[in-house]
């Protein structure tokens, strides 16, 4: 589904990501971790063509992403507030990208009608733009913006970040059932160890910009990775 290769991304004299070789296979619920500044907002970047890399390319479903826009209809993402609309309110911007992929109201609807937990009262029926929503809530909508059009890629960074305990709880059982979907291919990077491998089925380590650890979720996997980080 998603291949990487030879990919890396360099300002001036500094090398942020470098990876020679990635896959990740379609239906794949993939987790990225790292500290700051391992390259995992770089590489999502990189596979949304939000920055260009220095040299290699990413092939999302056979289309290469950085010279092509075939692959924007079945890939969605939540990578920060700048995703959003500011003087919109939460039901302007549902609707907005509702049409943006090809989604009346009535469907668009539907969908936000499978979140009202996850939402708590908070979004819906507020009468407020996006600007004056807490960090968390402005979160809430863009994930759920996300998942919009039933992509076949969504790709959240730090989704868990700035939600609250039930809200995380929440998160984690819809990203969970999303990747359950065998052709939803879903990417997640968080510095939440314990979430990402509740919700991966496999989990990549990046350190300085490079691949370090590929593990296969298992029942170890927490404790290798608290190891790796507390070493």
């Amino acid at each position: 589904m998603i291949k990487v290769d030879d990919l890396s991304k360099k300002y001036g004299a500094q090398t942020v990501l470098s990876i020679e070789s990635l896959e990740i296979p379609k239906g794949q619920s993939f987790g990225l971790v790292g500290n700051n500044g391992a390259g995992k907002t770089t590489l999502f970047s990189l596979l949304l063509d939000l920055i260009q890399p220095t040299t290699g390319h990413i092939v999302n479903n056979e289309v290469q992403v950085n010279q092509s826009e075939a692959w924007k209809p079945f890939t969605s993402a939540f990578i920060d507030e700048t995703f959003l609309i500011g003087y919109l309110t939460p039901e302007e911007y549902f609707y907005f990208i509702g049409e943006l992929r090809a989604r009346n109201k009535a469907d668009v609807d539907t969908l936000l009608a499978q979140f009202q937990d996850f939402f708590h009262g908070e979004i819906l029926g507020q009468k407020k733009y996006l600007r004056d929503l807490s960090k968390g809530n402005q979160k809430k909508v863009g994930i759920v913006a996300s998942f919009i059009g039933n992509p076949e890629v969504v790709i959240l960074d730090e989704p868990f970040a700035n939600l609250d305990p039930t809200t995380q709880i929440r998160l984690k059982g819809i990203i969970k059932d999303l990747a359950a979907k065998e052709e939803v291919t879903v990417l997640v990077s968080s510095h939440d160890l314990m979430h990402v491998t509740d919700v991966c089925e496999r989990i990549v380590v990046l350190n300085k910009g490079e691949v370090v650890k590929d593990i296969k979720t298992s029942e170890e996997t927490l404790k290798e990775l608290e190891a790796f980080f507390g070493g």
